[in-house]
């Protein structure tokens, strides 16, 4: 059998000269590290523009989390509803929502709009309350999974939540992940991190039937915050703005290649990407050489962050 693939985007943007518009379900993060904030401008960045729903708020700084408050189910479905009544949306992007409940109204939403394609991010949850992580991801199974296009996650927090019984010496390839997701609906999954020799790591986009595409790259040696709700949420930009899936994985990829290598450290935790890259300044005064973000001078920018 081969994999589905996705509907065409209604009210294709390309049609005309307004930006996509991806509706982009996330809590609030005050370091700016992931969340709404990292979706906007990710989204922004790459030509699409983020219609945020607030599902709740982090209590972190740069380095932890400590603790996260959701918002009432209700007053999420108000913010969704109003827009959709409102706006064109292209794209779904589903990252952390918080609860059970928020799951549900979600899920309930997206249901409405069937033919919308879903980009579902689950980030690392090992700072929550172990039952409310299994609560969590019980739910997400269950009610969100079976409506994502794409399921979009980290190697190891992917095989922990959908193979825990893996019994198998090798680790689970990125196909059994795919398999696994396939198993609750999810036509695509793009797993990220899978470790490699000589500090490379693969990122692969497959279906429960075959490997679409992968994308290696070199190790970084900075430990980073947010690269995968800007990996996602520029994925979805990309599919909102009419790009095959196989095209948006390689320049939703590039793109986060490009904001970790500008990457920043604005505080004393983590280094946080750098969705702005292309929008630093160029110093060609006095027939100055064009340079990189990353050769900026550092008093002029905080990037201190190199392959």
């Amino acid at each position: 059998m081969t994999p589905p693939t996705l509907s065409p985007i209604q009210d294709d943007p390309q049609e005309s000269s307004q930006p996509a518009c991806v509706l982009v379900f996330n809590a609030n993060d005050p370091s700016g590290a992931g969340g709404l904030s990292s979706d906007v401008m990710a989204i922004g960045s790459v030509g699409a523009h983020a219609l945020p729903v607030v599902t709740g708020a982090y209590a972190r700084d740069t380095a932890e989390i400590t603790d996260h408050f959701a918002m009432d189910d209700d007053a999420v479905a108000e913010q969704a509803k109003m827009i959709l009544e409102d706006v064109p949306v292209q794209v779904f992007k589903v990252g952390f929502v918080g609860s059970p409940e928020n799951l549900s109204t979600i899920a309930e939403i997206a249901s409405d709009y069937a033919d919308t394609p879903l980009i579902a991010y689950m980030p690392d949850l090992s700072w929550w309350d172990e039952v409310q992580i299994d609560l969590y991801l019980d739910a997400f199974k269950e009610l969100l999974l079976p409506q994502a296009t794409v399921l979009v996650g980290n190697h190891s927090t992917l095989w922990r939540w959908l193979l825990p019984d893996w019994g198998s010496e090798r680790p689970p390839s990125p196909r059994d992940i795919a398999k696994a997701a396939g198993e609750f609906g999810v036509p695509y999954t793009l797993v990220t991190g899978v470790p490699r020799p000589d500090q490379f790591i693969d990122n692969v986009l497959s279906s429960p039937q075959t490997t679409l595409r992968n994308e290696s790259f070199e190790r970084f040696e900075a430990v980073f915050t947010g690269a995968g709700d800007t990996l996602s949420a520029a994925l979805a930009a990309l599919l909102a703005s009419g790009t095959s899936l196989e095209e948006a994985f390689t320049e939703a990829m590039s793109y986060l290649d490009r904001c970790l290598d500008g990457g920043f450290r604005p505080g004393m935790g983590h280094v946080l990407p750098d969705r702005l890259f292309w929008a630093q300044p160029d110093d060609d005064a006095d027939g100055a050489a064009d340079v990189t973000p990353t050769q900026l001078d550092p008093r002029t920018t905080p990037h201190d962050t190199q392959h």
